[in-house]
């Protein structure tokens, strides 16, 4: 007897939420923003939208079917299942921050707060939940594969992110570290034949950032724009990733004449710790990080996993 299929809502605790923990109960947090010019209402009624639309969504869901909620915080410690449908409430990024944990299930973005979020990602309104939730276990069901970007370290540590990985030091001050980029498309050619590789380069800068089609519309985006790079941006689904250094400096020991450029997935970017500590994280979440220590190298590179993003 096959198990009924199960939902899995994924949400995030509210500014409101979160002021009214800091300062106790609703008057408290009312007091301190209004004697700094602001109106609580304001935080308030995103919060009441963003639990109508968990309400509505949790309403759509069929009563025969299996049903969990995990919050944003909470991720790092919840068993997905292969079979289980996982419906996003809340921003894009939300999405990004779950894609790591997944392996292949389904994914359903609902924008709780229309209007302030781009809708990349949370493409749907909590009205289509009716009718996106039945269709996300059809065979055939049109999802987009979106490309993911992923990080190894040399002992074993793993790191997988949707939008991009940052790699440098923890509070972002000055890392060191040699960097150089492995493979290209011609190591395709000929079985064994030895991936050509650029020329390490000692390098300081507060990290380098390493992103996919979906980051292209988010922090990438912003680095690349200002560098003015010719090179175009990947689409959320091309199995190509661009990278960039954030503020190298030059000095004697230190170089800047590999500060950009992009990875197929046949090309990976080394990079090796030349520092105490430095970190690599995904998508935002420093609390789930990969650690290096001196002399310890990680490579960055396409991911195999895609995640599945219905409509």
């Amino acid at each position: 007897m096959s198990l009924a299929p199960r939902i899995v809502l994924v949400h995030r605790t509210t500014e409101y939420e979160e002021l009214v923990v800091h300062h106790g109960t609703h008057g408290q947090a009312a007091f301190f923003l209004s004697s700094r010019g602001r109106d609580i209402e304001e935080v308030a009624e995103r919060h009441r939208r963003t639990r109508r639309a968990l309400s509505e969504v949790t309403a759509a869901i069929p009563l025969t079917w299996r049903q969990s909620r995990v919050e944003r915080a909470d991720l790092d410690r919840f068993l997905f299942a292969p079979e289980d449908v996982v419906v996003v409430v809340g921003q894009d990024g939300l999405v990004a921050n779950a894609a790591k944990y997944l392996s292949g299930q389904p994914v359903v973005g609902i924008d709780a707060d229309p209007g302030r979020n781009a809708g990349v990602l949370v493409r749907h309104s909590p009205a289509d939940a009716a009718r996106l939730l039945p269709a996300a276990l059809a065979a055939g069901t049109g999802r987009e594969e979106l490309t993911m970007v992923e990080a190894v370290a040399d002992d074993t540590q793993r790191l997988l992110a949707l939008n991009e990985i940052y790699l440098g030091a923890a509070g972002h001050q000055t890392a060191r570290y040699r960097l150089a980029v492995e493979g290209s498309e011609s190591a395709r050619a000929g079985e064994g034949a030895a991936e050509p590789r650029t020329p390490s380069e000692a390098q300081a800068s507060s990290g380098v950032l390493v992103g996919t089609g979906t980051g292209a519309t988010g922090w990438i985006r912003s680095v690349w724009q200002e560098r003015g790079n010719p090179l175009p941006l990947p689409r959320p689904t091309e199995d190509r990733l661009v990278w960039c250094v954030r503020e190298a400096w030059p000095s004697p020991a230190t170089g800047t004449s590999q500060v950009a450029g992009q990875l197929s997935s046949t090309s990976h970017l080394t990079l090796t710790a030349e520092s105490e500590r430095l970190i690599a994280f995904g998508d935002g979440m420093e609390g789930d990080a990969l650690e290096l220590t001196w002399g310890q190298s990680v490579r960055v590179g396409v991911c195999g996993r895609r995640l599945g993003l219905v409509g």
